[in-house]
């Protein structure tokens, strides 16, 4: 079994650095400007957002994600894996293995 520790550490890290990345890429490819976003947020916290200077919660990523029209998880899929083919399979074969392990342990 994996050092899960060390390899949280890594995800947020990664995390950290290119979830800013992943919503400027996403919010481009669907030709938005941040005014857009204006019912969820202002465009200055998206700002912040997208230079990594916050962290948004899980409710706001929710909300911005309605107004991408993109699930949340693919905006973290993108944001860990890099955005590149492989590293997005990388992610998503890896996030299926966990899924099936807690599917099959049993309950506490």
């Amino acid at each position: 079994m994996r050092c899960y520790a060390v390899l949280q550490r890594n995800r947020a890290v990664a995390a950290k650095h290119s979830l800013a990345a992943a919503l400027r890429t996403v919010r481009k490819a669907r030709g938005l400007s941040q005014e857009a976003f204006s019912d969820v947020s202002s465009r200055t916290y998206l700002s912040v957002l997208e230079r990594d200077l916050k962290s948004p919660t899980l409710s706001k990523l929710s909300d911005i994600c309605d107004v991408l029209n993109v699930h949340p998880v693919t905006l973290l899929v993108l944001a860990y894996s890099g955005g590149t083919p492989e590293g997005v399979q990388s992610v998503l074969n890896e996030v299926l293995e966990e899924l099936r392990e807690l599917r099959e342990s049993p309950i506490a």
